[in-house]
């Protein structure tokens, strides 16, 4: 296996979706160094029955849930983000509705939470997205579609 093409190819992919979930720079950083180093010191875990990337995003989750066990200050992978900036955002300008949405999305349920946030944070492809889940890109699609009704809704409840 080439690890310089593989981390050529998926360094940002894998660096984006850590950020969607411990959301800070450094820590996304550290663990995405590590998810590398991880695969390249256990080749032998590694058997092609999924693509690499997912197999490197296993590899992520796994290492940020450990991280956040460990850090406190990280301990709840739901936590909102301060730097937030995507459509339904943009639709409202004042930051009350934005944090409004924050809340609703912290409470969503999953998958839904996760897909919303990798494909509006991680601005992963809903193929790439289908991938790590073990799923069609048209279930992302779907869910991803249910979940922004679903915030929708709770969005109208709170008007």
């Amino acid at each position: 296996m080439d690890y310089e093409k593989l981390y050529n190819s998926y360094y940002l992919q894998v660096y984006s979706y850590v950020m969607t979930i411990v959301k800070n720079q450094s820590l996304a950083e550290e663990i995405t160094q590590n998810t590398f180093y991880k695969a390249m010191t256990a080749k032998h875990t590694y058997e092609g029955k999924s693509s690499e990337f997912t197999w490197l995003c296993s590899i992520a989750k796994n290492l940020a849930i450990d991280e956040c066990r460990k850090n406190t200050k990280y301990a709840s992978f739901d936590e909102a983000s301060s730097e937030v900036s995507f459509d339904m955002v943009d639709n409202y300008e004042d930051q009350d509705t934005a944090l409004q949405i924050h809340l609703i999305l912290h409470e969503l349920q999953e998958p839904y939470k996760e897909v919303f946030q990798l494909r509006v944070f991680g601005e992963l492809s809903f193929s790439q997205i289908g991938t790590i889940f073990g799923k069609t890109e048209n279930w992302a699609r779907v869910t991803y579609h249910r979940a922004r009704l679903k915030i929708k809704e709770r969005m109208d409840e709170h008007e």
